[in-house]
């Protein structure tokens, strides 16, 4: 019988500085990203294959907000921090607690301030994380049984 997998938007968590962001946008909230690939690929002329490891795990998680998210403030904090006194930097930690994806940055900092719009509707404020580096585990969700006994 083939298993019914459920993944939940919701159950998403994004905390910044052990803060949890919430006001998340509509569609693709959040982005992780590493900056290269973890080994480089070099194939001879005698088609000998080698590889080289990059030793880089530094990336960006972006993070997009409604403009009316109160978590637009704790990003803004964190930002004005680090202009101010080299003092924004802060762990940072995406899970989803529906399955078993887990991406984490001890050291995050804002890269710049969002573009800003204002229109009629409400629009969407794109924070790009700058990570130095950024642990990744990607996970699948759990599967879903039937009904009364899991047989349905």
């Amino acid at each position: 019988m083939a298993g019914v997998y459920t993944y939940a938007a919701d159950a998403v968590q994004i905390i910044a500085g052990g803060v949890p962001l919430s006001g998340l946008a509509d569609g693709t909230f959040v982005t992780v990203e590493r900056d290269e690939q973890a080994y480089n690929k070099v194939t001879g002329a005698d088609g000998s294959t080698s590889r080289a490891r990059t030793g880089n795990r530094a990336g960006n998680i972006v993070v997009t907000l409604q403009q009316t998210s109160p978590s637009n403030d704790v990003l803004s904090g964190f930002m004005l921090e680090d202009e101010a006194g080299d003092q924004g930097v802060f762990p940072l930690l995406v899970k989803d607690t529906s399955g078993r994806t887990l991406c984490y940055a001890s050291a995050a900092w804002v890269q710049q301030a969002p573009s800003q719009e204002f229109a009629k509707e409400i629009n969407e404020r794109e924070w790009t994380l700058d990570c130095a580096r950024i642990n990744v585990f990607v996970g699948g969700n759990a599967q879903q049984t039937g009904g009364i006994g899991g047989n349905d």
